[in-house]
């Protein structure tokens, strides 16, 4: 498969591997906040300078799933300044881009586009950090793909089954076909992939003569049972996988004994964890194809924060440490000094042969202590490098390896977890804990309705994606289902046989994990429907309440009101005041008067509720335990207002939420038809005001 001495030709392809570039990571970090902007122009740098047919990017482009306007900014910089230009693109694409691109209101590759010029295309999957999610389910790979300066593909929404259609390309003589699969929760695609419910097309004419490429972003080494997706699940005509997600640099092609195909794994270029993995030297990767023959080549990246990290055990030096001595602290923190100088020298030898690099590295002393050792105080020892480490509070990492004691049920042994090291490449996961916590919890705190699976998934939505009601409509949504079963089962009125009809349903559930997982799919649009319809209720009430100061300002009188509102919050007032003609331009452009006037109705409903903090267990256990209720609300109120929200989201009231929620899943479930609106971005038009029916009944008032 590989080729030694492969020749730039008309017929070879070049392209530039990538992947888990997380712009954005501390952005924030007065040191290290611009690392990752820096180590991107030079990728882009590196693909300008060898002339490539295209960059490959293998997801996690962003760290962030809503990356901050300075990051945004400072990447359509980029892309701008090093992906347009007047130099030819040799290649052509054969395949349907309808099909490959059928989630983009424009479906055809950037380059390709007559308002555009493009001279270095850039194709891109999308990683488990900047993943599609909301209403929409947009990400901010989408904001690239609409601007025009990247191409997002290998994007599924189903979850019965999977079809990947390849992108085909052609250079010469020489033919591509590129797969592309963005990221997927591991143990979902785990499952799809037994069931036989993922499928790679192939090209009917000629599908031997074809280079086929196929990108991923999953798990690679096993986290657990089904976490993690094994190579020998991908087809074995594949001739090179590009695994993106995991951060070790191993981009020399290794083949597959078994399925014989070739895996490269470029890792991250910039060190998001201080773990051994991280400190193997970063490079991309310039890939030659051509026929079916291919050559890699290692591109060492200069820009990169150096790393070094060194692991101590305590118990090793017996010579040196003894745990009865009473200054036994003073010699460890010595010891360690020694070391953290002995890695600062290190670093700046490498960094004499590169400018490039930054000035201040990157440091990490893991020391065991197990053995009756006693830690000293951190900060004291971070003060003295304050200035010469570019992760002063992070230096030194103290762990021990418990001793096992006898097991016990109904304890859950956190340090199983905690004490290992990162480099037995332990992964920490929300649903993992909720789960194991349940599982061994007391009989008291047991879930009765949820399985631990449903509940993590929801908590894991709830810190990730900061789905706030993820957990009360996952919650909601299996108590309606409950209850419908009891009444068609026409149980008897009798606590006993109720209770063991809930444990029999819930044990099915379980059983049944495609149904668990289409439950946790549907509490969580219910969730994200709900949260979009929050956000147009809080808009609409802000909007009264300023008309309402507004006309009390004004006075008495009528004809003050219109000079009153065009001085409220700019557009806004202006479009209130169109009066009806508006709302009958909006229909006929945007199809969306009703969704206007339903908004405004839902704004007036939500004024005439008093004031009531609700929260997940008071919705769902009110009736049982109205004193816990209350203290849970105001436990939960404070845990789940987003601060991208106004604060009057807490006081809906549950009918008013219903409500809320039966008209975005109407909503949503036009999206779900893949109509054309839904692939693109909606843009608003200045008719579409959901306020304007507000404004005028204000004025007939």
């Amino acid at each position: 498969m590989s080729a030694v001495g492969l020749q730039d030709d008309e017929d070879t392809f070049k392209i530039l591997i990538a992947t888990d570039i997380h712009l954005g990571y501390l952005e924030k970090d007065p040191v290290r906040g611009n690392d990752t902007f820096v180590t991107f122009n030079e990728i882009l740098e590196h693909a300008q300078k060898n002339e490539v047919d295209f960059v490959l990017l293998g997801g996690d482009l962003f760290h962030e799933n809503k990356p901050s306007r300075k990051t945004i900014h400072t990447c359509l910089e980029s892309l701008r300044k090093y992906c347009m230009g007047d130099r030819p693109v040799h290649f052509e694409v054969l395949s349907d881009q309808a099909v490959n691109f059928q989630f983009s209101k424009f479906p055809w590759v950037n380059y390709q586009d007559e308002n555009l010029n493009i001279s270095l295309p850039i194709f891109s999957i999308h990683g488990n950090h900047d993943d599609p999610t909301g209403v929409d389910a947009l990400c901010a790979l989408d904001i690239l793909s609409c601007a025009g300066l990247l191409n997002h593909f290998g994007r599924s929404t189903s979850v019965e089954k999977i079809d990947i259609s390849p992108i085909l390309l052609r250079k010469g003589r020489t033919k591509i076909a590129l797969y592309g699969l963005g990221a997927i929760p591991d143990e979902r695609l785990y499952r799809m992939f037994v069931n036989k419910q993922v499928t790679m097309l192939r090209p009917k004419e000629d599908e031997d003569s074809w280079f086929n490429l196929f990108v991923i972003h999953q798990n690679r080494s096993k986290h657990g049972a089904t976490n993690y997706i094994p190579e020998q699940f991908l087809d074995d005509f594949i001739n090179l996988v590009v695994w993106g997600h995991e951060h070790e640099c191993k981009i020399t092609p290794a083949q597959n004994e078994q399925q014989h195909f070739y895996v490269t794994q470029p890792g991250s270029s910039v060190v998001t964890s201080l773990s051994p993995g991280e400190a193997v030297k970063k490079h991309v990767g310039l890939l030659r194809v051509k026929g079916k023959k291919m050559k890699m080549q290692r591109i060492a990246l200069e820009t990169v924060r150096t790393f070094y990290m060194e692991d101590v055990v305590l118990a090793d030096h017996p010579e040196l440490f003894n745990p009865d001595n009473p200054k036994v602290t003073q010699a460890i923190q010595a010891f360690c000094m020694e070391k953290v100088e002995m890695m600062l020298d290190n670093a700046e030898r490498e960094r004499l042969g590169n400018p490039r690099q930054p000035e201040k590295p990157l440091i990490r002393l893991r020391v065991d202590y197990t053995g009756g050792f006693e830690p000293f105080i951190i900060h004291r020892f971070s003060q003295k490098y304050m200035d010469r480490v570019a992760n002063p509070k992070d230096i030194i990492h103290f762990f021990r390896h418990r001793e096992q004691k006898e097991k016990n049920d109904n304890d859950l042994n956190f340090g199983k977890l905690f004490s290992r090291p990162a480099s037995e490449g332990v992964t920490l996961r929300v649903e993992d804990l909720v789960k194991q916590y349940f599982q061994t919890a007391e009989k008291k705190v047991q879930l009765s309705l949820l399985t631990e699976r449903g509940m993590g998934e929801a908590v894991q939505e709830f810190v990730d994606k900061e789905e706030k009601d993820a957990i009360e409509e996952l919650v909601k949504f299996q108590l309606e289902k409950t209850q419908r079963f009891l009444k068609e089962r026409h149980i008897d009125a009798e606590e006993v046989k109720i209770d063991e009809e809930v444990r029999k349903f819930r044990e099915s559930r379980r059983e049944n994990t495609e149904e668990e997982d289409e439950e946790v799919r549907e509490a969580m649009t219910r969730a994200r429907a709900h949260r979009s319809k929050d956000v147009v209720l809080d808009s609409a009430s802000s909007d009264e309440e300023l008309m309402d100061t507004g006309m009390k300002a004004s006075g008495d009188s009528d004809d003050d009101i219109p000079t009153t509102l065009s001085r409220g919050r700019g557009r806004g007032r202006a479009r209130g005041a169109r009066g009806q003609n508006s709302t009958a331009r909006g229909s006929s452009r945007r199809g969306r008067g009703n969704t206007s006037q339903g908004s405004s109705t839902s704004s007036r409903t939500y004024k005439s509720v008093p004031d009531k903090n609700l929260s997940v267990m008071d919705e769902t256990f009110r009736s049982l335990k109205p004193e816990t209720s209350q203290s849970a609300s105001k436990f939960f109120s404070e845990d789940i207002i987003d601060d991208e929200l106004d604060l009057e989201e807490s006081h809906i009231s549950l009918s008013s939420k219903a409500n809320q929620r039966s008209v975005s899943m109407s909503f949503f479930g036009k999206r779900g038809s893949q109509s054309q609106t839904s692939r693109g971005v909606d843009f608003e038009s200045d008719e579409d005001d959901p306020f304007k029916n507000t404004a005028a009944s204000r004025r007939k008032k």
